[in-house]
């Protein structure tokens, strides 16, 4: 019982943190894009919690924090397979909602969380339930999203690997349909990537636990320990890093895959450290503790992000300045009466979130950060620091 508390402590301080930094940041030009684009699953679920709860960020980015807080508690129950004591899994949620790559699919409106959570809900039905159940949520997923392509994909190594005939064909058929109507993202000439995508996992996973993983999927496959999750993040870790020698890899399709290798990972450590005597220990306590050192402080990187801009000489150079500003230039311009502007097209969008249209009695212009002479400018600052400044024209029509 005292392990269930914990983990719903742990979840709901998560879910307050998240939400909380849902007034921090802004939508940014991609989410912009995904909300007023081509149809979609998440984007009908996105709107649908917009529709009950208002046009504001808190609406926007409540169905991924749902996702994420679902997701912790899948991973939970699938672990029991791996882990056979509470407080291993317990520690294995922690390092889960800590990953940066994590806390980003918490927060930004993408697919990437919405695939966490339909893995780990495949990979629950498969170890519960009849086959039926398995292969009717696989054909919901082909409807859902494209990225679930490598998941049929590996689902066919993973059936010739256990003879499964019917997984086999039925995994080959929704593949192929996949690519059919979503295609397949690869296009460019050989280049040189694969430095930048082992990079992109480091900053996902951070170096440490990545390494790991990657030590762990490698040692599996010589020691033949290998099973569901090991087919699924291997074949989405080793397609990503194959994409690579020939284009830059978008890592959101993929690193969702190699999260599932998380549970492996934990099992693997937990029974190399019971093994050794107390005395040999302290090696591995120190590994683990560093480990969850770099993610409590990437998690702090990211939640109390605007400080670093006292430390950026360009602001447009923060890792998170994508997801700044537009709610509150939208604020200024409302403020002078303006509901309709005409801007950037990247800015524009945003603005449109906000409620503020494009229109042509007003333009918006960037200009130096250091000039204030206009009384009508509007100027965004975070911590005392001005990191967006522009001025408003009102065109008078003849």
């Amino acid at each position: 019982m005292i392990h269930k508390f914990i983990l719903f402590l742990v979840l709901g301080v998560d879910a307050l943190v998240l939400l909380f930094q849902t007034s921090e940041v802004s939508i940014s030009y991609d989410e912009a894009l995904f909300l007023y684009g081509d149809i979609s699953f998440l984007q009908l679920l996105i709107k649908t919690s917009l529709y009950f709860f208002g046009q504001n960020d808190f609406a926007l980015r409540l169905p991924m924090i749902f996702l994420h807080i679902s997701s912790a508690l899948l991973l939970y129950k699938i672990s029991k397979k791996y882990l056979i004591d509470a407080q291993s899994r317990l520690w294995l949620v922690v390092v889960f909602v800590l990953l940066p790559g994590v806390i980003s699919s918490a927060l930004l409106v993408n697919s990437a969380g919405l695939v966490i959570f339909g893995l780990l809900v495949f990979v629950y039905i498969y170890e519960n339930y009849a086959a039926n159940a398995q292969y009717i949520f696989l054909f919901t997923l082909c409807l859902i999203d494209s990225d679930f392509a490598y998941l049929f994909l590996a689902l066919i190594f993973y059936g010739l690997y256990i003879k499964d005939k019917i997984m086999i064909g039925i995994s080959s058929i929704l593949f192929l349909l996949s690519v059919y109507f979503y295609g397949l993202d690869i296009y460019g000439m050989p280049s040189g990537y694969f430095l930048d995508i082992i990079g992109i996992y480091s900053a996902v996973f951070t170096p440490i636990v990545f390494i790991y993983l990657f030590y762990v999927l490698y040692r599996r496959y010589f020691t033949k320990d290998i099973d569901l999750l090991w087919f699924v993040a291997t074949t989405a870790l080793v397609f990503s890093i194959l994409l690579s020698f020939r284009q830059r890899v978008d890592i959101e399709h993929f690193a969702p895959y190699v999260i599932l290798a998380l549970p492996l990972a934990a099992r693997t450590f937990v029974n190399s450290y019971r093994v050794r005597l107390r005395v040999f220990r302290r090696n591995y306590r120190n590994i683990f503790t560093v480990s969850l050192i770099f993610l409590f402080c990437n998690a702090l990187l990211v939640f109390f992000n605007k400080e670093l801009y006292l430390f950026v000489e360009n602001p447009k150079t923060h890792f998170a300045y994508k997801m700044h500003i537009a709610k509150e230039v939208a604020e200024k311009l409302q403020e002078q009466g303006i509901d309709c502007i005409h801007t950037d097209k990247e800015l524009a969008l945003r603005l449109r979130f906000y409620g503020v249209h494009n229109c042509d009695s007003y333009i918006l212009k960037e200009k130096e950060l250091n000039d204030l002479s206009n009384e009508n400018d509007v100027t965004i600052s975070y911590k005392n620091r001005h990191i967006f400044n522009s001025y408003v024209t009102k065109v008078n029509k003849l």
